[in-house]
């Protein structure tokens, strides 16, 4: 069982994201947190949260996603200036409109650098620095969405599929080291990530659920030192009955 008080930094990879700082929020008491993302003078509600939480202090630090060349040397100082890395939330990531990306292939290839290409390249370095010190836990966001991807949303899907696969095998690869990655698998989320999507016309899928509900449901996995969450639970027995759906009814399932 993962230890609220094991030494380490959090380190919250999507500084902005609306589940990234709720999960951060329910584990940064007595923590040192680091909010990477785009514009880090400008995450001082997100750091006012955290040192609300009981965060013992909140750095902010620049980081591009899909500029995947900084991301070693990114890593490598976080922790040469925090040391040891205790929680790692990779959080970052965009929605990108489905219709677009069907069209205009520039799009579709930037939904999948940023959900898949930019992921991998932070995992391969972040999973090696906690091997080097032996400990720690990486929190992993993937979506029922790659678990089987729909006609409605297949670019987003795809790479969430690709990143549910890559994560999954890099849990098994770190077993035994003392490093621990925790994937969440959340359904529908109703939140900043689907605000538009939703005024467009589309109806939160059942089972929908808000950030906060998805950060509460990550954390109690974290402490009980689980390797993967489905949020919420009842989704883990309805897609593996999705799986087993014709072809031809599953091109029609709504988002």
């Amino acid at each position: 069982m993962a230890s609220e008080t094991s030494p380490g930094s959090l380190v919250l990879f999507g500084g902005r994201s609306e589940i990234g700082v709720a999960t951060a929020q329910r584990l940064a008491e007595g923590r040192t947190v680091v909010l990477a993302a785009r514009r880090p003078d400008d995450l001082a509600d997100q750091k006012a949260i955290l040192l609300d939480a009981g965060a013992t202090a909140v750095h902010t630090v620049a980081f591009d996603a899909n500029d995947i060349d900084s991301h070693p040397g990114l890593i490598a100082s976080l922790v040469e200036e925090f040391g040891p890395i205790g929680i790692a939330i990779v959080a970052f990531g965009i929605l990108g409109d489905q219709a677009r990306a069907e069209a205009d292939v520039a799009h579709a290839l930037q939904i999948a650098h940023t959900d898949y290409y930019a992921h991998v390249s932070v995992l391969i370095p972040l999973a090696a620095a906690l091997r080097a010190q032996g400990s720690g836990t990486m929190i992993v966001f993937s979506s029922v969405a790659g678990i089987r991807v729909r006609r409605a949303n297949f670019v987003y899907g795809s790479t969430k599929a690709g990143l549910d696969g890559f994560a999954s095998g890099m849990a098994d690869s770190l077993h035994g080291t003392g490093v621990r990655l925790l994937l969440a698998r959340p359904g529908f989320v109703i939140g900043a990530m689907t605000k538009e999507l939703m005024e467009s016309g589309v109806k939160p899928a059942p089972f929908s659920k808000t950030p906060d509900q998805v950060a509460d449901a990550v954390a109690r996995a974290y402490r009980k030192g689980r390797g993967e969450v489905w949020i919420p639970a009842v989704l883990r027995p309805v897609f593996f009955g999705m799986r087993l759906l014709p072809r031809a009814v599953w091109r029609r399932m709504p988002r």
